[in-house]
């Protein structure tokens, strides 16, 4: 029996080398996989760059007189000025201003001069300068992304604000989930973009907005007119209190309280006034709060920075002919060789 005991392990042995040796042909074969994958990028790489080393000299010349011509073209036309305006609007008329956006881009592009001249209130020759509007998110601090998150939540069913996380709210929010926007303006002319934002005002009222202004209005009035009463109510029962001090100073030995019912003794008295006095304090600053609001968010709009007198030139690189028309020629060149071998390949395949 001591002979046959080594058996079992001898077998652990071998079971283990031939784990470890498929193992090992596992990776042999996704390190060859990976190759295979590199080895056809390369080729790829390579296959598209030889027609442009084969005929190096004719590409450089074709390149270069393509960036020759970008370049007078970069000089004959007129330079294009931006200039970027930021815009907090209230009682959700940033819906309108996104519409009037495309609104305004469309009639650019129509070329309907007579109603851009009515809108920004300017003559037909600066409209004919305009090339376009973007509108996008402005600037953000964490804080106000926090802030904008929790109304997100208030807004939506409770299940559902358990499955949305910060990172997924920010990931995926639109453009109108933003409260301050920028709008950035184009144009040929550089000093017509203060006389913009005429237009852009009046997109801010409109019958939607001025719905909302109502009702935010109308509930503050009944807030207030909730308050008040019940300062009143308040003021009229501190009057009592302040009776049953008065009694109690002049006649330390009497039990007073409201009616008798409900007898009160000075400390008693004084604890429930300065309650009062509590409360009190809290609804006037609740007043003061609703008034605020009134003062702060009385306007359709507040116009945080406003378009430049002067725009800047916009020099981004893909912007210029100059390098457009290199890169355009050059890509237009590597397609039509592939397409041409392709069609080879397709006609001599047997």
């Amino acid at each position: 029996m001591s002979e046959k005991l080594p058996q079992p392990l001898h077998d652990e042995e071998v079971d283990l080398g031939q784990l470890i040796n498929a193992i090992g042909r596992l990776f042999e074969k996704l390190f060859s996989f990976l190759g295979k994958i590199l080895k056809g990028l390369f080729s790829i790489i390579i296959y598209g760059l030889k027609p442009i080393v084969n005929n190096f000299k004719l590409v450089a010349i074709i390149v270069m007189a393509s960036g020759l011509i970008g370049f007078i073209i970069d000089k004959v036309n007129k330079p294009i000025y931006k200039s970027d305006m930021l815009v907090k609007p209230y009682f959700d008329s940033k819906y309108e201003l996104a519409n009037n956006v495309d609104y305004f881009n469309a009639l650019i592009s129509s070329d309907n001069l007579k109603e851009l001249s009515t809108v920004f209130e300017i003559d037909t020759i600066d409209a004919k300068e305009l090339i376009g509007f973007e509108m996008k998110i402005g600037p953000e601090t964490p804080n106000d992304l926090l802030l904008e998150y929790n109304d997100y939540l208030k807004n939506i069913d409770s299940t559902l604000a358990d499955d949305v996380t910060y990172d997924e709210y920010v990931d995926n929010r639109d453009i109108l989930s933003g409260s301050i926007f920028s709008i950035s303006a184009t144009s040929h002319k550089e000093d017509i973009f203060t006389s913009l934002e005429k237009g852009f005002v009046k997109t801010f009222k409109n019958s939607y907005s001025e719905k909302v202004k109502q009702i935010r209005d109308q509930a503050i009035n009944i807030k207030t007119v909730a308050y008040k009463e019940e300062l009143q109510r308040i003021d009229g029962i501190q009057q009592i209190y302040f009776q049953v001090i008065k009694s109690e100073s002049e006649n330390p030995n009497a039990n007073l309280g409201l009616g008798g019912i409900l007898p009160l003794t000075k400390e008693k008295t004084l604890t429930r006034e300065y309650d009062l006095f509590r409360e009190e304090l809290k609804i006037r600053d609740s007043l003061v709060a609703l008034e605020e609001l009134l003062v702060k968010e009385n306007d359709y709009y507040d116009i945080l920075s406003g378009f430049e007198e002067v725009g800047t030139i916009d020099r981004g690189i893909f912007t210029r002919y100059a390098v457009i028309l290199p890169l355009l020629v050059l890509t237009m060149m590597i397609l039509t060789y592939f397409i041409f071998k392709a069609f080879k390949f397709i006609k001599e395949y047997e």
